[in-house]
C-alpha cells in the first residue's frame, strides 16, 4: 500500500453510507483521483473543512493497486475558497467546470499544465467575481486544447491558409473552420467573427490577463462558450451537466 502526499484541488464530494464521503480531487502529481474519506460526515471529523469543493489542500492518501478508490488520510487546507463558493454564481460555474474536467480527463493521468491552469482559474475567479464568464471560457478553451479536442482555428482546414485578422470563417460539422473560398457544403454555418480571435487571445494569456482584455465583451464571450460547449458534446458524445452531487449540502 503506497502513501501519497500531494497538493490537490477538491472537485466534488458526495455521501457514502452514514458517516463517510466519496471525494473527487485533481492532484498535482497523479491526475484525477477518487477516494473515501472515512468519518468525514461526523461532527468532530478530522477533515474539518478540508474537503470543501474548490479548496486547495495538501492531500494525503493510501493507494492500493487492486482498488479503484484510495483511502484519504488527511486534507490540510492550503487555500480555502469557501467564501467564494458561497456565491451561487461561483458555485454553479465551477460545479460545471469540475464536471467538465472529470468528464474529459482520464483518472490517474498526471498533467502539471492542467493542474496549474485549474488552480489559476480558481484564484482569478475567487479574487475577481466579475471575471466568472471569461474564466469559464478560458477553462473550456485550455481543457479542450490539453485534451487534444481543440482544432487549429488559426488557419483554413482545407487550403491551410492563415486567416487574416477579422476574416469571416465558416465552421464545419467537425468544428474546423474554412475560408469563404473553400466553403463547398451547406452543412456548415458562419459564426460571429469575434469567436476565433477571442479564442486565440485566451490561448496566449493568463486567466487574469484574459479577463482584463475581454472586459466588456460579454456577448462575444457568450458566443464563444456556446461554441465550445457544442465542441465538448461533439468530442465526448454527450453534453456535460451539473449533477446534484456537486452541491455542498450533506
Amino acid at each position: 500500500m503506497a502513501l501519497i502526499e500531494t497538493e490537490s484541488v477538491v472537485l466534488k464530494s458526495y455521501n457514502l453510507a452514514e458517516a463517510d464521503r466519496i471525494v473527487v480531487f485533481l492532484t498535482h502529481d497523479h491526475g484525477i483521483v477518487r477516494g473515501v474519506a472515512k468519518g468525514a460526515k461526523r461532527l468532530k471529523s478530522k477533515f474539518g473543512s478540508g474537503l470543501e469543493p474548490f479548496s486547495v489542500v495538501r492531500m494525503t492518501y493510501f493507494e492500493k493497486e487492486s482498488r479503484e478508490l484510495v483511502t484519504i488520510d488527511r486534507a490540510d487546507i492550503v487555500t480555502s475558497n469557501f467564501a467564494a463558493a458561497s456565491d451561487p454564481d461561483f458555485l454553479q460555474k465551477f460545479a460545471y467546470l469540475a464536471e467538465l474536467l472529470i468528464s474529459i480527463s482520464p483518472p490517474h493521468d498526471p498533467n502539471e499544465t492542467l493542474y496549474r491552469m485549474v488552480k489559476a482559474c480558481l484564484d482569478e475567479a475567487a479574487q475577481n467575481r466579475s471575471s466568472l464568464l471569461s474564466t469559464g471560457v478560458y477553462f473550456e478553451l485550455w481543457l479542450l486544447r490539453l485534451a487534444g479536442y481543440l482544432p487549429d482555428w488559426s488557419r483554413c482546414d482545407q487550403c491551410r491558409r492563415v486567416f487574416a485578422e477579422g476574416e469571416e470563417a465558416t465552421a464545419l460539422t467537425n468544428f474546423h473552420f474554412v475560408c469563404a473560398d473553400c466553403r463547398k457544403t451547406s452543412r456548415s454555418r458562419t459564426l460571429p467573427r469575434a469567436s476565433r480571435p477571442l479564442a486565440a487571445m485566451g490561448l496566449k494569456l493568463s486567466p487574469s490577463a484574459f479577463a482584463r482584455s475581454s472586459s466588456g465583451r460579454a456577448e462575444d464571450l457568450n458566443d464563444l462558450t456556446a461554441l465550445l460547449k457544442q465542441l465538448v458534446a461533439h468530442s465526448i458524445g454527450r453534453e456535460v451537466v451539473v449533477e446534484k452531487t456537486l452541491t455542498t449540502n450533506n
